[in-house]
């Protein structure tokens, strides 16, 4: 359960299958109104969703933001559009030396409300092969049947 004040709008469940994430940021993102008001309705995809670290700034680039229902033609927004992502400069520099170094990417884990204020958790992640997955998905169904196993035996006693 997310600490009080902390409402989540969505979670990449893609990124966290395809990439192994080593570290998180929480960061602000420069949104615009008809934005925040879809954010709340979670009309938000996180598709091919990545973040880029280009001239001391980072962006994010391919979140698809739906535009606000009620909002007019003129007062939208666009969904594909790169958005700007809000961390101090030596954490910047700190995750361009990781990524450059250690060729790792930056992807968005989570997007959520923190008292008032959409937040971006980004991830240091590097890329899992096939076999990774396969790997991770056959221990997580090992996991399950044990803790069905073991219901049932509790239930029996």
């Amino acid at each position: 359960m997310p600490p009080s004040g902390v409402k989540t709008i969505a979670t990449n469940r893609q990124g966290r299958r395809d990439f192994d994430i080593l570290e998180t940021v929480e960061c602000g993102i420069v949104l615009q109104g008809s934005e925040v008001k879809s954010l709340r309705e979670a009309h938000v995809q996180f598709a091919d969703a990545n973040g880029w670290i280009r001239n001391g700034e980072v962006w994010l680039l391919g979140l698809h933001i739906a535009p606000y229902s009620h909002a007019a033609g003129v007062n939208g927004h666009d969904p594909d559009r790169e958005r700007k992502l809000l961390l101090k400069r030596d954490e910047i520099i700190r995750l361009k030396s990781k990524v450059d170094q250690d060729r790792l990417a930056l992807i968005p884990v989570a997007l959520y409300f923190k008292d008032g204020r959409v937040k971006v958790e980004l991830g240091l992640a590097r890329g899992r092969k096939r076999y990774d997955k396969r790997q991770l998905l056959s221990q997580r169904d090992a996991d399950l049947e044990a803790r069905r196993a073991m219901k049932t035996r509790d239930r029996e006693q």
